[in-house]
């Protein structure tokens, strides 16, 4: 089982540039979603946003990619794609979106119960302090065999990683998504003491 909640407004508002199309996940049964805060929310950014679209099972690749083509031309007029899911979701997003900017509205919490079972190739920690925001929609913790969040360990050769020779080095993955969106400065704001009391 797990739950988000609604990111700071204070964190997320001054990240989104507009025009800001909204995705919002209607998910898996295992998840709670704020969903009258989220609404809320939506509704004061309404000058700024070019459109909304709401999807079940926001990780499910094909399926998201597919319902996108409904939002082709809202997508490609918008600056930020802002989504409400899990961090599957938005790693799900970033990655279909390559040229875009998208944001995590939500921090993904572990409560103790059944999981869900996903055949994505991306995962959440659930560590209840996204860091999407500032990894350019690629989690730092999942990515990389040491769950490291403040840049590469200098072990990775030809992308791969020093540990898992198979896995890419997911901080070489970031620092590539960040270049794509011209937002390569984020590295250096993504550094900063995990509050590891978020995971208790």
């Amino acid at each position: 089982m797990l739950i988000t909640q609604l990111k700071p407004k204070t964190d997320l508002i001054p990240k989104l540039k507009e025009p800001v199309f909204v995705l919002n996940c209607l998910g898996c049964n295992e998840i709670y979603f704020p969903v009258a805060e989220v609404f809320s929310f939506i509704k004061e950014l309404n000058g700024k946003i070019s459109g909304t679209a709401a999807i079940g099972y926001l990780c499910n690749d094909d399926f998201a990619a597919k319902y996108f083509e409904n939002h082709k031309e809202e997508i490609n007029n918008s600056k930020t794609i802002l989504v409400f899911s899990c961090g599957v979701g938005v790693q799900t997003i970033a990655k279909l979106l390559e040229e875009k900017t998208v944001l995590a509205g939500c921090d993904t919490i572990y409560l103790n119960g059944f999981q869900g079972i996903t055949v994505q190739p991306n995962n959440c920690d659930q560590c209840g302090e996204c860091y999407l925001n500032s990894t350019g929609g690629i989690c730092p913790v999942t990515a990389c065999s040491k769950s490291l969040l403040n840049g590469s360990c200098g072990g990775a050769k030809n992308g791969k990683c020093e540990v898992s020779k198979e896995m890419d080095c997911g901080w070489e993955k970031i620092y590539t998504r960040l270049e794509k969106i011209h937002d390569i400065q984020k590295i250096s704001k993504s550094i900063r003491i995990r509050d590891y009391f978020k995971l208790i």
